[in-house]
């Protein structure tokens, strides 16, 4: 119990690093996306209905948007499914996305540091992230 103590007062310092008030609901968000990372918000919000039986969708679209606009969660759209939200964040990461099932695994940037694809023309613009998904067909379903 103690344990589970501790890791509530870890992720309601994140969340007050981050600039934004920790109250319950953002520390059980915070936590779901810590045990379920890729997750949609109605999974989400399943996962948190569980700890806080009253929690409204509204409530938990408003934290992922929160915490997505304070950098405490990254959203990802992988074509043909719903937005995904995860709590690793600042790395530049990459997805491989299953085809079939819509399984989700992270890989790191592929060379160099974020970020790590430089553009043939900028176009002027200053590059802070490269988005890249990998499609493909997981070894399950292979």
């Amino acid at each position: 119990m103690q344990e589970a103590t501790d890791s509530a007062q870890t992720l309601a310092g994140n969340i007050r690093s981050a600039g934004l008030k920790s109250t319950s609901q953002r520390v059980a968000v915070l936590a779901t996306l810590q045990q379920a990372p890729h997750s949609s918000a109605d999974s989400v919000l399943a996962s948190v209905r569980r700890e806080l039986p009253g929690i409204s969708a509204q409530a938990v679209y408003g934290i992922l948007s929160a915490f997505t606009e304070a950098g405490l969660a990254r959203r990802v759209e992988p074509a043909g499914s719903p937005a995904l939200y995860e709590s690793r964040v600042g790395d530049n990461h990459h997805h491989l996305v299953c085809i079939r099932c819509g399984a989700i695994k992270d890989v790191d940037c592929v060379i160099g540091q974020a970020p790590c694809l430089t553009p043939s023309d900028d176009s002027g613009f200053t590059v802070l992230a490269a988005e890249v998904t990998f499609s493909g067909i997981c070894s399950t379903c292979a």
